[in-house]
Order: structure tokens, then C-alpha cells, then sequence
């Protein structure tokens, strides 16, 4: 499958933004989806992830209840919506996807397909 993310921006702090996925090449509801970030001289981190029926959700506790992940198989689309952005959320935000049958955990290596990133920088 192959992963398209967009939407990144600039955004004042306490603002909101939506990061999109747009998925090919393979049927989308066969994976589990996520959202990781890196942060410049930081390393790649978890951000939320939804399991591949939609129906199960997990965030980073740094962005628990201000970001919400979501899927539209339709669409083959992910999205990620963030609110009451700070200033330590600026990073370059990937979208990843991972077999239903092989994610067991929301680290890195359980994922083997990424989108390019898209970069969300929130200002003061």
C-alpha cells in the first residue's frame, strides 16, 4: 500500500489543524493505521493509532484528548484532527499502515508501510 499524507501547516498555538492519508494500491480495511511524528533532533514517536475496523483507538498521553484519529474506508483515507495545538506538537507527522494480522504493538517496527510526512508548525 501506498501512504499520501497533507494538510500540514502553520498554525498559531491553540489552534486546530487536520492531517489527511490517502491510501493505494491495496484494500485499505486490511490495515491498522497510525500517526507518528518527529520533532526536529528527536526521534520518531507514536502519536495515535485505530485499528483496522475503526472500531479501537490509542494515543500518545501527550496528545490524549486533544488529537483524534479516524478512517474512512470509502475514502481510503486517515485523518488525524489536533486541537489546542502547542508548541511542542510541531513536527513533521507521518501516517503509517501495518497488516491487521501483524500490528501487536504502536512502535515503528510494526509498521511497514509510510507516507512521506507533512509538517505542522505551531507558532506563539
Amino acid at each position: 500500500v501506498q501512504l499520501q499524507a497533507s494538510g500540514g501547516g502553520l498554525v498559531h498555538a491553540g489552534g486546530s489543524l487536520t492531517v489527511s492519508c490517502a491510501a493505494s494500491g491495496d484494500t485499505f480495511s486490511n490495515y491498522v493505521l497510525a500517526w507518528f511524528r518527529q520533532a526536529p533532533g528527536k526521534e520518531r514517536e507514536f502519536v495515535a493509532g485505530i485499528s483496522y475496523s475503526g472500531a479501537y483507538t490509542h494515543y500518545a498521553d501527550s496528545v490524549k484528548g486533544r488529537f483524534t484519529i479516524s478512517r474512512d474506508d470509502a475514502k481510503n483515507s486517515a485523518y488525524l484532527q489536533m486541537n489546542s495545538l502547542k508548541l511542542e506538537d510541531t513536527s513533521v507527522y507521518y501516517c503509517a499502515a501495518g497488516s491487521r494480522y501483524l500490528v501487536t504493538e504502536w512502535s515503528e517496527g510494526a509498521f511497514d508501510y509510510w507516507g512521506q510526512g507533512t509538517l505542522v508548525t505551531v507558532s506563539s
